[in-house]
C-alpha cells in the first residue's frame, strides 16, 4: 500500500497541489498536517506512520515536506526502513525500494555523516584556539 503525507507550513498555503500529485502517484490512503517544517507534532504524520506496514511505502510530494533538515529526514527514513517500509518523495524521484533510490538515499547519509564530522572538527579547533588564547570554552 502506498500512504501519502503532504504538508505545508501555515493555513493561508494549499494543499491541493501535493494531494493531487500523491493521488496520482496511486497513494490509498493521504494524511496531511498544517504546522511549520520545524515543529516536531505533526498529528497527521503520526497517523500515517500508525497505518503503514511492512512493505508499504510511505509517499512524500517533496522531501522538505517529511524532514526539518537532512539528519531528520535521514533519521526519519531509517526509522520507516526498520520497519521494512520504503519511502518515496515523488520530485527527486527516490524511492528507497529501488537500487538507485537506495543509492541516493546513501549518499544524502554520506553527506549528512560529513557534515556532521565537518561541524565536530570546527568546534573543536575553535576550543583549542581559544584555550591558547588562554580562554576556557
Amino acid at each position: 500500500m502506498l500512504v501519502g503525507y503532504a504538508r505545508v507550513s501555515t493555513p493561508s498555503q494549499s494543499l491541493d497541489l501535493q494531494i493531487k500529485a500523491l493521488k496520482e502517484a496511486g497513494c490509498d490512503k493521504i494524511f496531511t498536517d498544517i504546522a511549520s517544517g520545524a515543529k516536531t507534532a505533526r498529528p497527521g504524520l503520526k497517523d500515517a506512520e500508525l497505518v503503514l506496514r511492512e512493505g508499504d511505502a510511505l509517499v512524500v510530494w517533496k522531501l522538505d515536506r517529511l524532514g526539518r533538515s537532512i539528519q531528520h529526514l535521514i533519521e526519519s527514513i531509517n526509522a520507516l526502513k526498520e520497519k521494512g517500509i520504503g519511502f518515496r518523495s515523488l520530485q527527486e524521484a527516490i524511492d528507497t525500494q529501488t537500487s538507485g533510490g537506495k543509492l541516493v538515499f546513501h549518499i544524502f547519509s554520506a553527506l549528512a555523516e560529513f557534515e556532521r564530522d565537518l561541524i565536530r572538527e570546527r568546534t573543536n579547533a575553535g576550543l583549542e584556539a581559544a584555550r591558547a588564547r588562554g580562554k576556557k570554552g
